[in-house]
């Protein structure tokens, strides 16, 4: 058996011309019109046969479509087949409960298209087919065979390239020799260790919440479709992308912090989409950016052979005194501190229950029973976890073998 190669991504900024964004933008349009009509289509078929499309019945329609339709001819080949594969896989994403149901894109959104082949990258500009060399600012090094780049726009007109590669190295093998670390999210600290340390919520909507007033006020003052609101639409959007790009670089710091100072790294699975049907607290959660923070773990975990764990989001990470393992009835939000009944232990509520994060992960990667832990791409959707009837007394070490 071969084993698997590690896939990477570098995401650079490119610098068209004038000339090369204005194929950029028919190609943008031909996707966005091709993947449109194959989801009518698509949903339209449903209704009438009670069966979808496949990814082949897609694409054997291209040619009588480039027929019908001559400005198709001008985008790459290979974009619209790529078109095809993304939107089978969008239903496959969906029936597997991964993702909602595929929606209709917007020329007022994000544009993308994908170049699966014959792309060349040299020390400054990537060559694309039929737009030639575009200017890039490539600061890292892009060794290996190129699967796929695809060209996105952002609604502040910033063209970035996304290139996946294959840099020919094995996927190193998981290994629970080494520290291990419990994480637990939150709102006041953004992530609280096991170890005691508190990182701070950056609140960056709170930072650029004013700058955001004043745009969007603007914004809402300007006539209908008028070149003033594009003007101050593109203003809004630059501020929103500010606040993008702050959370990004604070997640891979904090991330690559975490990654290399621990072996076994163990957080909750959290209910985010559920969690910000609570009004008073939707902008909160929603501008912290848990999800992406935990994506960044995963994959920067797997790539230096380091374990990743999300235990059940049932748990009681919070109410469960770390010393003597007894639960507490109840324990609202607003206490941060309190005593155990039991044991009389005084907790701090972050860290007790960062420590009995990783706890249970050591706990479920001790006894080998994996159902108990949830992989970032798996939700169970019913039922707690049971109370255990083995609690292994561990310390900060992770056990050096696995059941």
């Amino acid at each position: 058996m071969v084993p698997d190669k590690m896939l990477k991504t570098v995401k650079v900024r490119i610098y068209p011309t004038v000339q090369q964004q204005e194929l950029l933008a028919q190609a943008f349009g031909s996707v966005r019109w091709l993947w449109n009509r194959f989801l009518n289509l698509t949903n339209e078929t449903y209704q009438q046969t009670g069966k979808g499309l496949s990814r082949y019945d897609l694409q054997k329609q291209l040619p009588d479509l480039k027929k019908e339709y001559e400005w198709l001819k001008n985008t790459y080949s290979q974009c619209l087949q790529v078109v095809c594969l993304n939107l089978s896989r969008a239903f496959i994403n969906f029936f597997e409960r991964r993702a909602d149901y595929p929606r209709f894109k917007s020329k007022h959104g994000k544009q993308s298209l994908s170049y699966p082949q014959n792309v060349k990258i040299s020390s400054d500009t990537i060559c694309f087919p039929k737009l030639g060399e575009i200017y890039a600012k490539i600061h890292r090094p892009v060794e290996g065979e190129i699967k796929t780049v695809t060209i996105s726009k952002n609604k502040c007109n910033q063209y970035y390239a996304s290139i996946l590669f294959e840099d020919g190295k094995e996927i190193p093998n998981p290994s629970s020799e080494g520290k291990a670390i419990g994480l637990d999210m939150g709102l006041n600290d953004f992530c609280v260790t096991s170890d005691g340390s508190k990182f701070t919520n950056p609140r960056w909507l709170k930072k650029h919440e004013r700058n955001l007033k004043i745009k969007q006020k603007s914004l809402s003052r300007k006539k209908q479709d008028s070149n003033n609101r594009a003007k101050a639409r593109l203003k809004v959007a630059k501020v929103h992308n500010k606040i993008t790009r702050c959370r990004e670089d604070f997640h891979h710091k904090l991330s690559r912090r975490i990654v290399n100072e621990n072996q076994v790294i163990v957080v909750e699975n959290l209910n985010i989409k559920g969690m910000v049907k609570n009004h008073c607290l939707a902008q909160a959660i929603s501008q912290v950016g848990w999800g992406q923070f935990q994506t960044m773990l995963s994959y920067k975990a797997e790539q230096e052979g380091k374990l990743y764990l999300e235990i059940e989001r049932f748990f009681p990470s919070s109410k469960t005194c770390n010393y003597c393992l007894n639960v507490v009835n109840s324990l609202s939000l607003e206490v941060r501190q309190w005593t155990c009944n039991h044991c009389g232990t005084k907790h701090d509520r972050d860290i007790n229950a960062a420590k009995n994060i990783r706890d249970e992960g050591l706990r479920v990667l001790s006894l080998g029973t994996s159902e108990s832990a949830c992989c970032p791409d798996v939700r169970r959707n019913s039922g707690g976890r049971k109370k255990s009837t083995v609690v292994l007394s561990v310390g900060q070490e992770a056990p050096t073998s696995r059941a």
